[in-house]
């Protein structure tokens, strides 16, 4: 026994037991379905569904690939023929995947780096080739993220908003690219073991033609009941022109803040190793914006490079549009009455468009389809929205569903069943140890079974 154990190492042993237990687990989801199948058969409306023959099922799983015949109706009220089994699982066996596996492929896929490493990812992972990366996108491109019909109305009177833009490369088009504007909303922070998070996050991506903050107003109302004659918005956001135009269409209802991360960026681009520098820097961060804008006057002529001295310029004729961006949103909130307890400082736009940007660009150019698809997909994975996918609707995480997974537990008695039939398939499952006795891995688990 001894000697078989040294002939084999805990990696060998861990994915040979799992690609054992793939199989084992296959043959019972096969037993599992033909028993579902055969219920189904003698419980069904036998004078509606007339029972025509079978035919095969076969779909990629988490197991690997599982086959089956199933069985095959008329429905005599349609004259449609339909499969009993998919409808009752809410399953299209035609689409050759099982709904996890689609899942799974699509979360990767807008997650992680690109449609072919999805694939790669899972083929690592599951010990088989799945899907292909062509066939993950059009996985993607048949999913429709479900709208919210419960709306949360607000505890609060202020929404606080990071607005920006991302800029995307598009496929044979006369245009090179075209700005994507998205804004993440949330209601403020809350802290739990001494760390901040965002509370009720939600993201909007603009489409159509009309203006950016109109479609963002009925954004606002459709999913945080949003009243403007209650409600006050912090929006924060660079100098572009449309971001901007926000203090005209909410008028008084609104406080504007310059993002910061941005203003930081043009002081040290302007000023690197200029002796004014830190002095400029510190005026910034205390929230002075008389000092600030004094300071930057002040520099003109000092820096001694000439696009810097341009940048200069640029940069002192956009902050003296709206000076009152520059100081603390908090003080000014305060100053109309607002209670501003909790609040912290706004500037989370670069990081929220840093995780979108790490997955469009990087030299990737998109179909107007495939990168509109990609993005909603993409929100609804981040705000937790249900997605309508081949195989039925889908929510991408369960952290806030316990209350619900409890209630829908299967009976104590399947639950028991399952156990028995995956026990009784593993222990049967000898096949698998009768392989070439010269393989060290074979010997070994024949070793460890006392075979």
């Amino acid at each position: 026994m001894k000697d078989i154990i040294s002939t084999i190492t805990m990696k060998e042993l861990e994915q040979m037991t799992f690609r054992i237990l793939q199989a084992c687990f296959s043959q019972v989801m096969r037993e599992i379905l033909l028993e579902f199948d055969s219920i189904i058969a003698e419980t069904r409306d036998k004078q509606r569904f007339y029972l025509k023959d079978k035919r095969p099922l076969k779909f990629e799983s988490v197991y690997g690939s599982v086959e089956l015949e199933r069985n095959y109706y008329q429905d005599r009220e349609t004259g449609k023929y339909v499969f009993l089994l998919d409808q009752y699982l809410n399953f299209d066996g035609t689409k050759g995947l099982s709904p996890v596996v689609q899942e799974l492929a699509i979360e990767l896929a807008v997650t992680g780096v690109s449609y072919r490493q999805a694939g790669q990812a899972l083929e690592k992972l599951l010990g088989y080739p799945v899907i292909s990366h062509e066939g993950i996108r059009q996985q993607l491109l048949n999913t429709e993220v479900v709208p919210e019909k419960d709306v949360v109305p607000l505890q609060q009177d202020v929404l606080f908003v990071e607005v920006d833009g991302l800029y995307t490369k598009r496929q044979r088009h006369k245009r090179k690219g075209k700005e994507e504007k998205m804004a993440a909303v949330h209601r403020g922070w809350e802290v739990e073991n001494n760390r901040a998070k965002l509370v009720g996050k939600r993201h909007y991506v603009h489409q159509g033609t009309h203006p950016f903050w109109e479609g963002f107003e009925t954004f606002l109302m459709e999913t945080y009941a949003y009243d403007p004659t209650k409600h006050h918005l912090v929006i924060n956001g660079d100098g572009a022109s449309w971001i901007t135009a926000c203090r005209d269409y909410f008028r008084h209802n609104v406080t504007f803040v310059i993002d910061r991360f941005h203003v930081a960026r043009d002081i040290r681009a302007i000023f690197r190793d200029h002796p004014r520098c830190r002095d400029i820097q510190k005026k910034h961060a205390a929230y002075d914006a008389e000092g600030l804008l004094l300071a930057l006057n002040s520099a003109v002529g000092t820096i001694g490079d000439e696009k810097k001295e341009a940048h200069l310029e640029m940069l002192i004729n956009q902050l003296s549009q709206y000076p009152e961006a520059l100081r603390d949103y908090r003080e000014r909130l305060q100053e109309k009455g607002i209670e501003t307890e909790g609040f912290r400082p706004m500037g989370s736009a670069e990081g929220t468009m840093s995780v979108f940007a790490k997955r469009l660009k990087q030299g990737r150019s998109w179909s107007d389809n495939g990168l509109d698809k990609f993005i909603h997909v993409f929100v609804a994975i981040k705000d937790k929205l249900a997605i309508k996918i081949l195989n039925g609707k889908w929510t991408s995480t369960v952290e806030t569903e316990g209350e619900q997974r409890q209630e829908t537990q299967p009976p104590k008695h399947f639950v028991e069943k399952l156990k028995d039939c995956a026990q009784e398939a593993t222990r049967g499952n000898i096949a698998y140890l009768q392989q070439a006795i010269g393989k060290p891995i074979v010997a070994a688990l024949k070793g460890l079974q006392g075979v």
